[in-house]
């Protein structure tokens, strides 16, 4: 029997889109555990020191980026905002910061919750959240927090869970799907290339008619980020925002993912995303898949 706070249907407006340097559209695992991360902390100062949340589950309902497109066939262009005016009336330089608006519903596995501070912790979650920011955006609203209790081996439970996630899409990690790839001799970037390619492929008859086809890797395969790689030495830096922490700069890792409907899961935790630093490696990452 597992508990899972669920957190439904929560609206996030402004939320960054750019989950690294190379991909947009969704925010990166990091951002949803981080803030995830952040209301444990809260948790605990708040005098529930014993309770954790190790993993968590995201559900997409909708999202929308903040685009423009003149004509339909056109580019689009990210509707970014504009840095304020300086002394001068002049407009300072600044880096477009891609965001969208969307609703999600979290599923937050919970340890050190029990019916004696059950009242008590969803009495702290509900207004906590409304002091959070959540994927760099704010939170407009969100449906009351819920604990559900569940047991794997029970189908039942598990469907009653599931449906608290529909309709939407939930993101899994398809790691699996570059290391084949990289097995077979194949490059790491082609290879997220190729997964997320459509090509289109013809059959003709005899009178010289072709008829079209797309051709395409089953499953909403897309490029997520999910974590960064140091790429030099622990140590100080001038002008870095925490001084008690040691810093390095780091790069992002991308890896592929796919958006499933929740009723394809067979339990909660085959949906579940949790840290899994490597630091032998300098390796700062989640994982869905072990």
């Amino acid at each position: 029997m597992k508990t899972y706070l669920l957190i439904s249907h929560l609206r996030v407006q402004n939320a960054n889109a750019m989950s690294c340097p190379y991909t947009i559209g969704f925010p990166a695992m990091t951002a949803w555990l981080g803030a995830v991360h952040a209301l444990q902390r809260s948790v605990q100062q708040n005098g529930m020191e014993k309770v954790a949340m190790p993993k968590a589950a995201v559900s997409c309902h909708d999202c929308n980026l903040h685009t423009y497109r003149e004509k339909r066939y056109s580019f689009q262009s990210v509707i970014g905002t504009a840095n304020p005016l300086n002394k001068n009336g002049e407009r300072p330089s600044f880096i477009p910061e891609a965001r969208c608006r969307l609703e999600v519903s979290l599923l937050v596995e919970v340890t050190g919750v029990s019916g004696d501070n059950k009242n008590e912790f969803l009495d702290f979650v509900e207004p906590q959240l409304h002091r959070m920011k959540m994927a760099g955006g704010d939170i407009l609203s969100f449906r009351k927090p819920e604990l559900l209790f569940v047991d794997s081996d029970d189908q039942s439970q598990v469907r009653y869970c599931v449906r608290k996630l529909m309709p939407g899409y939930v993101l899994v990690e398809r790691r699996d799907l570059v290391k084949a790839a990289m097995e077979n001799g194949g490059d790491a970037m082609q290879a997220l290339l190729d997964s997320i390619k459509v090509s289109y492929e013809g059959d003709t008859d005899d009178d010289g008619n072709t008829k079209w086809r797309a051709k395409k890797a089953p499953g909403w395969i897309v490029p997520i980020a999910v974590g960064f790689h140091g790429i030099s030495e622990l140590g100080k830096a001038s002008n870095q925002r925490d001084e008690t922490q040691e810093h390095r700069f780091a790069e992002s890792i991308v890896t592929l993912g796919e958006f499933k409907m929740p009723y394809r899961f067979q339990s909660p935790d085959e949906m579940m995303w949790h840290y899994s630093p490597e630091l032998e490696q300098n390796l700062y990452v989640c994982k869905n898949q072990e």
